[in-house]
């Protein structure tokens, strides 16, 4: 299982949101790239970076703050928010960014989605956020219709090659991950998933790991010390068994 430590970016600083209210939000820090810097040190290969901005208004609002993360920071960068056209998204694979989360424009406009589909695949992943079993648009201020288990397996027969799956009511208070619904995808789906929301404690990535997800986003419990990256980075690599058939991210 891989490790994303997340920066997410507002106005230009490192900031988490409270179940995505952007009303409670909490600054941890005023330089992207030092923090991106940071996290290299404990060892992490990926980063999630959100461009909130972005992701409210549908425009890039922080490209120069992700490009700057993507110079500074060795492994590899997933970049999300506001990526609504097929020019935004060659602007952000141009930039190095070597995977892009799709959230809003896959979910709503089909011919973006088939363009991503026909140009770029395998250099994307599709982001539900998803509140009270609804999934949520726009910076978390909208929702579309469709159960979203069954929207994963359709956009998956289609070709899309993962999920960043947000449990919207986790993100954010370190309580601890939606198990159940990971196990599930983890178990129905064929392609990899991501878990984000929740994660407050080592012992939830030692669930997720045994839940089968591909990877697991871990944003504020990494800025409070809740969880110590390099410890986290130890036990989701103790579970890489090399078997037939194992979903990587």
């Amino acid at each position: 299982m891989e490790i994303f430590p997340a920066i997410d970016i507002k106005d230009g600083q490192v900031v988490r949101l409270s179940q995505g209210d952007f009303d409670r939000s909490t600054v941890y820090g005023t330089d992207p790239a030092a923090v991106a810097a940071s996290f290299a040190r404990k060892g992490a290969r990926w980063l999630h970076v959100v461009d909130l901005d972005g992701a409210k208004n549908g425009a890039v609002s922080n490209l120069a703050a992700i490009e700057r993360i993507v110079g500074t920071f060795p492994g590899k960068v997933q970049a999300g928010g506001g990526i609504r056209t097929p020019e935004t998204a060659a602007l952000y694979l141009e930039r190095g960014v070597e995977r892009l989360v799709l959230g809003t424009g896959a979910l709503t406009d089909p011919a973006f989605l088939s363009a991503m589909l026909k140009n770029h695949p395998g250099r994307f992943y599709v982001g539900l956020d998803v509140r009270n079993n609804r999934i949520a648009i726009s910076g978390w201020l909208s929702e579309v219709s469709g159960d979203p288990r069954e929207t994963m397996a359709v956009l998956a027969e289609k070709g899309v090659s993962g999920f960043v799956y947000t449990d919207i009511l986790k993100d954010g208070m370190l309580g601890g991950p939606n198990l159940p619904v990971y196990r599930e995808l983890a178990r129905t789906l064929p392609v990899p998933v991501i878990a984000s929301g929740g994660i407050g404690a080592l012992s939830d990535i030692r669930a997720l790991l045994e839940a089968g997800v591909a990877g697991a986003i871990v944003g504020r419990a990494l800025y409070t010390g809740s969880v110590d990256l390099s410890q986290a980075l130890t036990l989701a690599a103790s579970g890489r068994t090399g078997e037939p058939g194992e979903k990587e991210c």
